[in-house]
């Protein structure tokens, strides 16, 4: 498990992130059209997962926002926004602020992304939701950048994961 806090209180996730230099798991997950889509989709491609509890609350939305901006300048990139909203919240939310450079995707149909990378929080109010955390993986589909983020209020550190992906 790792241990995380919201506004100060620990909690713990169901695991930890995959490892850096380890082969990603795949997983399926869902786009705001409901067709699914597969790590093996991204092939080739360097990948950011951006991974978060709701696209409803204000640091979340601020982190797909920010991965839209910065990510999706960077060659053969691609940004899925990964959380257990449903695909319509995802929808509604991207075309509202108009954003076209990330994709939005969740769980909501099928747990293997939830059971491969380990970032559901097990504890506190926000329990069964995603913990924030960005995982990049290079165009081999190679762990290369991890954050967990240590406090849920918190945003991730941009700047070190794009350049974990430039």
């Amino acid at each position: 498990m790792a241990s995380i806090t919201f506004k100060g209180n620990t909690i713990n996730t169901s695991g930890t992130l995959p490892e850096v230099g380890s082969l990603a798991p795949d997983f399926t997950l869902t786009k705001s059209d409901l067709s699914d889509t597969t790590l093996a989709d991204y092939k080739g491609k360097k990948v950011v997962l951006n991974i978060f509890p709701s696209v409803d609350t204000g640091i979340c939305a601020a982190s797909v926002r920010a991965f839209n901006a910065k990510a999706s300048e960077v060659d053969n990139t691609v940004v899925l926004c990964i959380s257990k909203d449903l695909p319509f919240a995802h929808k509604r939310f991207c075309e509202a602020e108009g954003l076209s450079g990330v994709v939005p995707t969740s769980q909501y149909k099928n747990n293997t992304f939830e059971d491969a990378y380990h970032v559901s929080m097990v504890e506190g109010p926000l329990a069964g939701l995603f913990s924030r955390a960005v995982v990049i993986l290079n165009e081999d589909g190679k762990v290369v950048y991890t954050e967990q983020v240590p406090e849920i209020a918190q945003e991730p550190d941009y700047e070190k994961a794009i350049a974990a992906i430039s």
